[in-house]
């Protein structure tokens, strides 16, 4: 669709806002759904038979420094309940180990088995893989403006 260009403020533009709106929203979910949907035929091919949200579950406790319930779910940004389901999974899979916190008894303290980790190495990879692929096709390195985009679309994300 061609879209007449518009003066606002001195900078030529070529969306109004509401258009702009739709746009950046088109494009965050595709790129969101696209993303989880080759990373998880990426782990299928290699014969891992988890779930995205179970493999991210895995990284935030990789990622966690004391790696409690609570932590976890914080850094995921789901309640306990919404954790306990996937880790309970996880558990009977044999990915996650869980047990209460010698001290503080009321703290369920979780980790990761080595079938998780390997896992999570996969993981890894296949996300180093997609990077320096948009790196070589995109010449990222070269834009700037673009890094710095993400870099505030990012911040605002964690708010």
């Amino acid at each position: 669709m061609q879209v007449p260009e518009q003066w606002e403020l001195g900078i030529l533009r070529k969306y109004n806002r509401e258009q702009a709106r739709d746009i950046i929203n088109e494009l965050l979910v595709e790129i969101f759904n696209k993303i989880l949907a080759i990373e998880g035929q990426n782990l299928k091919d290699k014969g891992i038979k988890l779930s995205m949200n179970e493999v991210h579950v895995l990284e935030a406790i990789s990622l966690t420094d004391e790696k409690t319930m609570s932590n976890v779910s914080k850094r995921l940004g789901i309640t306990i309940g919404s954790l306990t389901t996937s880790i309970n999974t996880l558990y009977q899979k044999g990915y996650v180990s869980r047990e209460r916190d010698l001290e503080d008894r009321r703290k369920v303290v979780v980790g990761l088995l080595p079938k998780a980790e390997a896992v999570l190495e996969e993981h890894d990879a296949f996300h180093e893989e997609m990077i320096d692929s948009i790196f070589e096709e995109m010449e990222l390195d070269k834009d700037e403006l673009l890094i710095e985009s993400l870099e505030k679309l990012s911040s605002y994300f964690k708010k």
